[in-house]
């Protein structure tokens, strides 16, 4: 009988795990399949326990479970906890254990371009669960400043607060970012601002950015948004969400068959499936 794995979210049709994660247990000859679950919050904790007593290799966990998923779990990992949110669950020997490898995707995939981040000053914009799990993982990269943009100021604040790792950060407005913006080696775009359909919005101006700067932007649909066509209209490099998404998949598929893989078949396979549906 085939190895079960899976990603839990609400909804769930959307997602592009199943073309990217199938594929690989294709390419590596492995017994196994990877399924959508579309549930319900109610019906997370009994989704988790049908999961385990089937004895599922592990699963993904989407929006808008990655929070209210942990109190179901065995156990879960420092980076996960800090964050506060689960993405990835491992079945060992019978014990589920949660991970966050958004954060760690995302770095991974940014070190393509940026392989050191020591001395760097960074601009988070935005200050939600993905802005959370990657601010905690580059706090820990020995940047020189790690600042967060956001609407709600405040919000911004008790992410900084929340952190358990020592890094200089402050928080700003996005109209304050916009005045400092030539100050950044490094600016991570992480709200859902630009996605499809409102491809033409983004969070802020990009009048005073620095040139050869580096801009990411987590949103891979459309592949370059406004953000990131400003950015490198006025010379700064740029990356879109398409190397996180790939890296964090990676990063799961190793958690759960010892195999880091072909990220670039990954990469591949998921520019096939947005063919068509990148604006």
């Amino acid at each position: 009988m085939k190895k079960l794995y899976a990603v839990l979210g609400d909804p769930i049709g959307h997602s592009m795990s199943p073309f990217m994660l199938n594929d690989l247990f294709s390419f590596y000859n492995m017994d196994s399949v990877y399924l959508p679950f579309h549930v319900k919050g109610e019906n997370l904790h009994d989704a988790v326990k049908g999961l385990k007593a089937v004895g599922v290799g592990g699963f993904n966990v989407t929006v808008p479970h990655k929070s209210n998923i942990i109190p179901f779990l065995d156990g879960i990992d420092e980076l996960a906890l800090n964050i506060g949110a689960v993405n990835t669950v491992v079945n060992e020997n019978g014990q589920l254990i949660g991970y966050n490898t958004d954060g760690p995707g995302f770095l991974k995939g940014l070190n393509a371009i940026l392989p050191n981040l020591t001395g760097q000053k960074v601009l988070l914009i935005g200050a939600g669960g993905a802005a959370r799990a990657i601010y905690f993982t580059l706090a820990k990269e020995n940047t020189q400043r790690l600042d967060i943009a956001n609407r709600t100021i405040d919000r911004a604040i008790g992410l900084i607060n929340d952190c358990p790792y020592s890094v200089d950060s402050k928080a700003c407005s996005f109209e304050e970012a916009i005045e400092l913006l030539g100050e950044y080696d490094l600016v991570i775009q992480t709200t859902l601002i630009g996605m499809s359909p409102k491809i033409y919005e983004q969070p802020i101006a990009l009048n005073n950015l620095r040139n050869q700067s580096v801009f990411c932007d987590i949103i891979y649909n459309p592949l370059e948004t406004q953000f990131l066509k400003d950015a490198r209209q006025n010379g700064a490099r740029i990356q879109n969400g398409i190397d996180m998404f790939v890296y964090q998949g990676a990063l799961a598929f190793e958690k759960w068959t010892g195999i880091f893989p072909d990220v670039e078949r990954m990469r591949d396979n998921v520019l096939k499936q947005l063919g068509g549906r990148t604006c």
